[in-house]
Parts: C-alpha cells; sequence; structure tokens
C-alpha cells in the first residue's frame, strides 16, 4: 500500500482535478435520475399482484383507480358535468361515477340504496379516476383545479404530494446539515479551514454517488431523500480520522508528503475495517425481495465506498495543498477533554453492563411486537392537506378501495355466479362487470365500443369492485384471502386480482418474509469482517450484541408508546443502525486495545474514554441531527419516521459505546486477552511486554 499512496501523493493537482470534473459531470448527471414514489412498484416481478396488474395493463387500456375526489354540494346534473371535466384532464384514463352503476334517469330513491350512496350521499359526489402513471405530476393538480376547494385522495394524490414536498424539504434538512456539521466540526477541531476542507472531500464523494445513480435508470424516494444525507453523516469521521492521523506524522517526518504517506498506511486498517462493516449493513438490505431494500441498499453501499475512495486518494491530495491554510488558522480547541467524564464512567460502568443485561430481552421481546402499517395509506398525517381530504371523504363515504378481478372471457353465468358470491361480502358496496351492468342474456355485439372496451378485452372479462374496507389492516387482508378463495373456486388459479389493499397484502407477506434474512445477513457479515479485523473470538460477539440490543431498544419504544410504525422503516432502520454505529465500537475497542498493551485494564478504560469521546460524539452527534432534522422536517410520515428511528437509533448507540462498552470490555478483559490473537496485555505481574507503563490495580 505505501508505493500506491506515494504515488497517489505525487501528483496531487491532477488527481484534486480529476475529481473536481467528476464531481461537477455527477452533479450533472444526477439531476437526470428519475425517481419512484410508489411503494407498490418494489413488489416482486412474480407476487400476485404485480402479475395481476401486468396482465391488466395488457389487457385494458383503464387501470385501477388511483385517485377520488369529492364534490359537495352538487346535483346530480352537476356532478355528470364534473365527470365529463375530468374525463378531458389529459392522463387520466377512466372516470366512474353513479351513473356506471345504476339508470340515472330512473329516480335515485327508487334504486338500491348502498349502490346509490357509494357515489352520491347528502349531495356530495364521489368520482372514482385512473390516472396513468406518466401523467400522475401533470393530471393531479388539474385535477385539484377543476375540483376547486374540494377533497382529493388516493395513491397517485399521495405520489404527486410526495414528489412535489420532498424535494423542498430533503434541500432544507440538507442545508440545516451542512450548517450544524461545520458547527460541529469547529468546535471539535482546531483550525478554522480544516471544516470547510473535510465537506469538501466529503461533497465531492456525494456529488460523484448521485451521477453515477444513473446507472440504475430510476432510484425510489427514500434513496432519494436519504441517501445523500446518510452518506454524509456516516462518511464524516473517515475523512476526520485522516486529517487527525497526519497532524500526529507531521510529528515525525519534516515532508509532509512522507507524513502523509505514514497517516494513509497507519489508518488504512481501522478506517477500511469501520467503512467496510458500513458498507455490508447496507449490502444486506440487497437480499430483500421488496426492491425498495436493493434499491437503498446499493445507493449507500457505492456512496460510502466512494467516500473510501476519495478519502484514500482525494483527501490526501487536497490536504497536500491545503496544510499551510490550516496551519494559519489554527486556534485553541473549544471542546474540553474528557478526562473527568472517563472517571465517571469508569466507576460506574459495572452497573451500566449490570442494567444492559437486564434489559437486553426485554427490549428484543419489545421490539418484536410492534404493530405496523405496511402501504402508503397512512404515510400522510391528519395535520397535512391530503390527511385532512381523506379524513373529510371518509367521515362522508367511509373507507374505500377498488379490487379489479380478471376472469377467462366467455362463461357469463359462471361471471353471474360469482358474481353473486361476491356480493355476500358486507364490504363489496357495488360490482361493475359485463353481467351486472349490461346483462348476461346481451350479446356482446349490441354494447357501444367505450363500454365493451372497459368490460371486456379479447381474453378476458373485467369486474370492478367497490369496497368499503381500509387499504390495509387485519380485516382487509382478510378479505382479500376471502376474495381469492371464493374467486379460486370458480376458476382456479386462472383468474387475476389488483387493488391497493390486495398489493399492500403481498407487500406485508414480502417485507416480513424479508425481515429475518436482512438480519441475519447483516449481522453474520459484519460479525466476520470484525473477527477477522479484530483476530478474537470474543470481541465480535461483545461489539454486535452492544449495536443489537440498542437497536432493539430503539425498536421498542413505539411499542411502550403505543404507536405503530411503518414496517419498511422497521426492516431498514436495522441494517443502517448496525452499519452506520458499529464504528463507534470498533473504534473505542482498537483503542482499548491499543492502550491495554500499556497499562491494566482500569487505567486503559479511563484513557480509552478520553482519547476516542470527540471522536465519537462528534461523528454521533451529526448522524444523530441528521436523523432529527430528516424526521421532524419531512411531512412524508415514512420519511419522518425512518429520521426519527435513526436520530434515537444513534443516540442509543452513542450510550451504549460510552457507557456499557467500557464496562463489557473490562468484565470480559481476560476472555479478551485468552480469545485475541497477538493480544499482549499488560498484567502486574509480567515482564512482557516491556512497553507496560502504568502498573495501577484494575
Amino acid at each position: 500500500m505505501k508505493k500506491f499512496y506515494e504515488r497517489i501523493t505525487s501528483h496531487p493537482k491532477v488527481i484534486i482535478t480529476v475529481f473536481i470534473l467528476m464531481a461537477i459531470a455527477g452533479a450533472i448527471l444526477g439531476n437526470l435520475v428519475s425517481v419512484n414514489y410508489d411503494m407498490n412498484d418494489y413488489l416482486p416481478a412474480d407476487s400476485k399482484s404485480t402479475i395481476s396488474i401486468d396482465v391488466m395493463n395488457e389487457e385494458f387500456s383503464g387501470g385501477i383507480p388511483n385517485c377520488r375526489v369529492m364534490i359537495e354540494d352538487v346535483t346530480i346534473p352537476e356532478a355528470l358535468e364534473y365527470k365529463e371535466k375530468f374525463k378531458e384532464i389529459k392522463g387520466v384514463s377512466e372516470v366512474t361515477w353513479l351513473d356506471d352503476s345504476i339508470d340515472i334517469e330512473e329516480p335515485i330513491e327508487i334504486q338500491d340504496k348502498d349502490v346509490v350512496e357509494s357515489y352520491y350521499k347528502d349531495s356530495n359526489a364521489l368520482f372514482s379516476i385512473t390516472i396513468d402513471e406518466d401523467y400522475i405530476l401533470s393530471a393531479v393538480p388539474e385535477i385539484r383545479k377543476t375540483a376547486g376547494n374540494n377533497a382529493l385522495e388516493g395513491s397517485a394524490v399521495s405520489s404527486e404530494v410526495a414528489e412535489s414536498s420532498t424535494v423542498s424539504e430533503v434541500s432544507r434538512v440538507a442545508i440545516f446539515a451542512v450548517l450544524f456539521i461545520i458547527f460541529i466540526l469547529i468546535i471539535t477541531t482546531d483550525s478554522w479551514i480544516e471544516p470547510i476542507v473535510i465537506m469538501v472531500g466529503l461533497g465531492t464523494a456525494i456529488l460523484i454517488n448521485s451521477g453515477t445513480n444513473l446507472i440504475f435508470g430510476e432510484i425510489s424516494f427514500v434513496s432519494n431523500a436519504a441517501g445523500a444525507i446518510l452518506q454524509l453523516a456516516v462518511s464524516l469521521d473517515y475523512s476526520v480520522f485522516l486529517l487527525h492521523r497526519f497532524e500526529e506524522c507531521r510529528k515525525d517526518f519534516e515532508n509532509p508528503r512522507d507524513a502523509m504517506v505514514d497517516a494513509l498506511c497507519k489508518s488504512t486498517s481501522s478506517i477500511l475495517s469501520s467503512g467496510l462493516t458500513t458498507v455490508i449493513g447496507f449490502i444486506a438490505l440487497c437480499f430483500m425481495r421488496f426492491r425498495i431494500g436493493p434499491d437503498l441498499g446499493l445507493v449507500l453501499a457505492k456512496g460510502v465506498a466512494l467516500s473510501l475512495i476519495s478519502v484514500f486518494v482525494f483527501m490526501p491530495s487536497f490536504i497536500l495543498m491545503t496544510y499551510k491554510l490550516l496551519d494559519k488558522t489554527r486556534h485553541k480547541r473549544l471542546v474540553p477533554k474528557f478526562n473527568k467524564f472517563a472517571k465517571v464512567v469508569s466507576k460506574a460502568m459495572i452497573p451500566f453492563a449490570v442494567v444492559f443485561a437486564l434489559i437486553m430481552v426485554p427490549g428484543f421481546l419489545a421490539s418484536e411486537s410492534n404493530n405496523f402499517y405496511y402501504g402508503n395509506s397512512h404515510i400522510f398525517g391528519e395535520n397535512t392537506r391530503l390527511g385532512q381530504d381523506t379524513a373529510k371523504i371518509q367521515d362522508v363515504f367511509g373507507k374505500s378501495d377498488t379490487y379489479v378481478l380478471l376472469l377467462p372471457k366467455g362463461d357469463n353465468v359462471k361471471e353471474k355466479e360469482l358474481s353473486d358470491k361476491l356480493r355476500e361480502f358486507p364490504q363489496v358496496k357495488d360490482i361493475i362487470s359485463y353481467v351486472d351492468t349490461v346483462g348476461a342474456e346481451i350479446p356482446e355485439e349490441y354494447l357501444d365500443s367505450e363500454t365493451h372496451s372497459l368490460l371486456k378485452s379479447e381474453n378476458y372479462s373485467r369486474m370492478v369492485l367497490q369496497l368499503n374496507t381500509d387499504y390495509e389492516g387485519k380485516d382487509t387482508f382478510a378479505l382479500v384471502e376471502d376474495i381469492r378463495k371464493t374467486a379460486e373456486n370458480f376458476y382456479s388459479d386462472e383468474y387475476y386480482l389488483a387493488g391497493n389493499g390486495v398489493s399492500t397484502y403481498d407487500l406485508m407477506n414480502t417485507v416480513t418474509a424479508d425481515m429475518t434474512k436482512v438480519n441475519f445477513i447483516a449481522i453474520a457479515a459484519v460479525f466476520i469482517v470484525l473477527l477477522f479485523a479484530m483476530k478474537s473470538a470474543t470481541l465480535p460477539i461483545i461489539l454486535v450484541l452492544s449495536i443489537e440490543t440498542a437497536i432493539w431498544l430503539n425498536m421498542s419504544f413505539p411499542y411502550f408508546t403505543d404507536s405503530y410504525i411503518f414496517y419498511i422503516a422497521y426492516l431498514i432502520i436495522s441494517s443502517i443502525q448496525l452499519g452506520a454505529t458499529v464504528d463507534y465500537a470498533i473504534l473505542l475497542t482498537d483503542k482499548y486495545l491499543e492502550h491495554r498493551k500499556e497499562m491494566l485494564k482500569k487505567r486503559a478504560i479511563v484513557e480509552t474514554i478520553s482519547s476516542v469521546a470527540v471522536s465519537i460524539l462528534t461523528s454521533g452527534s451529526v448522524l444523530t441531527i441528521v436523523g432529527y432534522l430528516l424526521g421532524l422536517l419531512s411531512t412524508h410520515g415514512l420519511l419522518a419516521q425512518l429520521g426519527i428511528f435513526i436520530g434515537r437509533g444513534t443516540l442509543l448507540s452513542l450510550a451504549v459505546v460510552l457507557f456499557v462498552l467500557p464496562g463489557l470490555l473490562y468484565v470480559f478483559d481476560g476472555l479478551i486477552r485468552r480469545t485475541t490473537k497477538d493480544s499482549d496485555f499488560c498484567t502486574e505481574n509480567n515482564i512482557v511486554p516491556t512497553a507496560c507503563k502504568v502498573i495501577q490495580k484494575g
């Protein structure tokens, strides 16, 4: 590695120029990456609902209704005028209302009350609108403009609101995060320019990562919102560590270039092991069948890898170009030393370790007992316009969803029998189909082309089920199972069922199956890396168990507060918190092993905490604030919850590393010494190692 670093440091201007050009290109290309805000698009391609949607799109021009509009205080003729206006909007493929189910020429008082009140109730008209995915961003604002000050809701509206709001919210989070990071770096470093040097290195890697996302063609809204911010937060300590190591090595080398080569050689192992565990935590997400996991995992893993490349290639050159400016802008460190804090921890670390052992199992059990949301129906809360509109519609018409059932064409009698059977479900308010709307006895050739195309295709008949049910929940999932079983009784496996509730049901089955697999892969991979990096049989167990317990405690908060979790956030945070915060445990443990060669364990604990507290708190505080900023500033429920989990999880990991891990290292010191290669610990009785400087009873 030394020869490689010597070559890197020999051409600083060339390297800086290349990286700046790549960063500029990344900034330009990053704007070309499209973002997908629909979680259902990330279901596995072989899930039943995904296959059903694909078949339906091939057979019929109209898709599943994805927007509901309630117009208040209108007559039936006025409602029909609104329907025609909605149909004229570009991107709207279908509008369903009362006239599609009954003959409105006859008095509605003598019609089926349940059917009528599904569309028209107390002078309020409720329209089900299907918007083509490619036109959601343009069609939803036009529908809102046409509807005036009336209520809109549905998955298409959620996607449009998410896209229009998330970009500005993430920009605000990024601005506040950068300002906070600069503030933290100013008070924890001893040069006014050092924070700028570090941020330039990080910014370069982030811009390059943003541009290289173009290789995916499209990324999820989670990756777009959290990717750059998390890359910034988790990669910060790599640059800080290299810069501080460079300052240490300058005391031994007159030539700054030689000092940088020595700093790189000495810091490679610790930075790489820290970065590798982070990358592995993110790569574990790639084993999810729910494809937001691989999407986020690849973006973050690539980002951290690029940050590592930047630290080992760009930063050495940039530091060598700016070290004179760093020297001229030195100032007294504003953060006090942590000697007193270390002594306090050393006195209380055993009680902390005991408390840790006592709450470990309850924390795990509570984290496994949460209530979950699986889909996107609760993403925007009641404090948002969409949340208020949804509540307004549900107050009048109740909870509603639309399922589409495709049946093999040709047997109208069987279709009618199935329709009658489905109407027995109390949640089924209305069914629009050939046999219900037209009549099983009327030949297809008597239908007009528009009606025929909506109800019949070359191979299938289509049933549109209007349901009084939520988009998700136990009752909804039971209904999906019942409808599937009923259709299967008539058509075996030749039918297709699609809808928001159906997709959410499949989403639930997919993400819950992913949980155990992803956690096992992440834990096993991090354990193996630590095993080889530390050459110890016990330290990987202690470190992984420490951070995993912090994760369990983090995920137990919703259980004790009786609140719901978005399962995707629950699934993602486990890998993020493990990968991002195990670095703190590695740093403290490495420093403890280093000090343990020269002093007894009690003194080694004090010196370790004193020397690493600033570094750990710097990185940890940044990740904490970034998480809470995302949680507090985002109106997108999933992103907000993910941010809160990141912020709270980092605080818990910091607490475990600074207060509990020292006690575990102290208690298991003898076992660690016997199971760690080349441990060479200092003891009162040994003569070797001769470097044993401090003899103090521990």
